[in-house]
């Protein structure tokens, strides 16, 4: 059974830093391509960004430059700094992962997920 667990949510006024977590269990962490979705009240869950086991990284370009994800094989933990935080960065990020590289990047990619943590940028 896979679990995720995210963590280091919070209120943060706008330009500042967020560092998040995810914790995972009941998987062979490093095989498994890890993502980061977000979820604003009254939206649709959009995507992030993802890291693949060999630590390719892929972001929605409303992050490109500003969100850096990483990865601790060796923690069995994914890792999304947040820099230069935005108000309309608000939502709940929720942690995702698989075993597959599946194209298009959506929700329907990720067959797990965790059950998210609250990011609030104020302005």
């Amino acid at each position: 059974q896979v679990q995720l667990v995210e963590s280091g949510g919070g209120l943060v006024q706008a330009g500042g830093s967020l560092r998040l977590s995810c914790a995972a269990s009941g998987l062979t962490f490093s095989f498994y391509v890890m993502g980061w979705f977000r979820q604003a009240p009254g939206k649709e869950r959009e995507f992030v960004g993802v890291i693949r086991s060999g630590g390719t990284t892929y972001y929605a370009d409303s992050v490109k430059g500003r969100f850096t994800i990483s990865r601790d094989n060796a923690k069995n933990t994914m890792y999304l700094q947040m820099n230069s935080l935005k108000p309309e960065d608000t939502a709940v990020y929720y942690c995702a992962a698989d075993r597959s590289w599946r194209t298009p990047l959506n929700a329907k990619s990720f067959g797990s997920w965790g059950q998210g943590t609250q990011v609030t940028v104020s302005s």
